[in-house]
C-alpha cells in the first residue's frame, strides 16, 4: 500500500498526468498535420463521421484518461500493473496517428488499433480494482476506439494504396 499523497502533491500530480496526456497527443497530431486533407481524399463508410468530430472527441477523451490515471496513481490501493498498462496504451494511442496518417499502413493501424482496444480493456480492468470511477472514465475512449477500430478497417478495406 502507498501512503496517500498531499493535496499539494495530488494537484502536482493531476497537471503531470495531464501534462503526459496531452504530450501523447501532440505526438499522434505531429503525424496527423495533413489529416484533414488525407482524411477527405479517402473511401470512408456513410457512418464515418466528419473530420471535424475528431479534435473535440479527443480533447475530451484525453481529460478522462489523465483524470482516470490520477484517480488510479493518487490512491493507496495503486498497483504497478494499471500504470504499466496505461503507460503501454498511451504508446499505442500515439502510434496509430503515425502508422495511420503519416506512412498511410492501413493493415498495421488495423492491426494496432486492436491492440490498442486490448491494452484499453487491460487498463480499465486493472483501473477497476483502484477506482471503479477511474475505470468507468475509461469506457467511453474505449467505446470510441472500438468505433476507430472498424472505421480504420473499412478505410483500408476500401483504399487499396492503404497498405
Amino acid at each position: 500500500m502507498n501512503p496517500p499523497a498531499s493535496r499539494s502533491r495530488q494537484g502536482l500530480g493531476l497537471v503531470g498526468w495531464l501534462l503526459a496526456v496531452f504530450a501523447t497527443a501532440a505526438l499522434g497530431a505531429a503525424a496527423s498535420v495533413d489529416a484533414p486533407s488525407f482524411y477527405a481524399r479517402l473511401v470512408k463508410p456513410t457512418w464515418a463521421p466528419p473530420s471535424g468530430v475528431f479534435g473535440p472527441v479527443w480533447t475530451t477523451l484525453y481529460v478522462a484518461m489523465a483524470v482516470a490515471v490520477w484517480l488510479v496513481w493518487r490512491s493507496s490501493r495503486r498497483t504497478p500493473l494499471g500504470l504499466g498498462l496505461f503507460a503501454a496504451q498511451l504508446v499505442a494511442n500515439a502510434l496509430w496517428s503515425w502508422l495511420f496518417f503519416r506512412w498511410h499502413l492501413g493493415a498495421w493501424a488495423t492491426l494496432e488499433v486492436l491492440v490498442l482496444a486490448a491494452l484499453i480493456v487491460a487498463t480499465t480492468a486493472a483501473f477497476w480494482r483502484t477506482s471503479r470511477l477511474a475505470a468507468l472514465l475509461l469506457v467511453p475512449y474505449l467505446a470510441w476506439v472500438a468505433f476507430a477500430s472498424a472505421l480504420t478497417y473499412s478505410v483500408w478495406q476500401a483504399n487499396p494504396f492503404l497498405l
